[in-house]
């Protein structure tokens, strides 16, 4: 069932990049994303249960399935209520709930510093003029168009702030292991 997961993961990621390269360049988020990470949640969390000992524990304990849960639902309802103030995209709210899903309870408080960070740098880069050389590229065009629209892809930074956390474990592990 181990593997399942590192697959299902490893699907997440690149639905999740997708999601991101999608809002860069068009500024939308397809819903079809949106509903493929859910789902690949809903099997990573079947396959959770089957290769659990206890299945109490992987239910409902603060770092198993019902935790993820409640970060998904909680940060689903920040992006509405985000949304609601015109402070986000539709796309960007949606995408809070498998974010939320595959960061987990526990992975709630390093994604909300990494989202910000990552913003922050975002911002400060967006004032930086486009190098010449180098301006005639499709993707410092789009920085450009991004810059002059003042119309942030908020998706990008919340996926890039979302992968950095669901590797947190796996570098404490490797750091660990040294």
């Amino acid at each position: 069932m181990l593997q399942m997961v590192n697959v299902i993961n490893f699907l997440a990621v690149c639905l999740f990049l997708y999601a991101a390269w999608s809002d860069f360049c068009t500024w939308k988020i397809p819903n079809a994303v949106v509903l493929a990470l859910v789902t690949l949640y809903a099997l990573r969390a079947v396959a959770l249960i089957l290769g659990s000992n206890d299945v109490g524990a992987a239910l409902f304990a603060s770092s198993g399935i019902g935790g993820d849960m409640g970060a998904g639902l909680l940060m689903f309802m920040l992006g509405v209520a985000l949304w609601a103030f015109r402070l986000f995209g539709a796309g960007d709210a949606k995408l809070f709930l498998p974010i939320g899903l595959f960061v987990g309870w526990h992975g709630m408080l390093p994604f909300a510093v990494l989202l910000l960070f990552i913003g922050i740098v975002t911002l400060l880069a967006l004032r930086l003029p486009v190098p010449l050389p180098v301006a005639h590229l499709a993707f410092f065009m789009r920085v450009e168009e991004i810059r002059k629209s003042r119309k942030i892809p908020y998706g990008v930074i919340m996926v890039f702030a979302a992968l950095l956390t669901m590797a947190l474990p796996m570098i404490r592990q490797q750091l660990q292991l040294r």
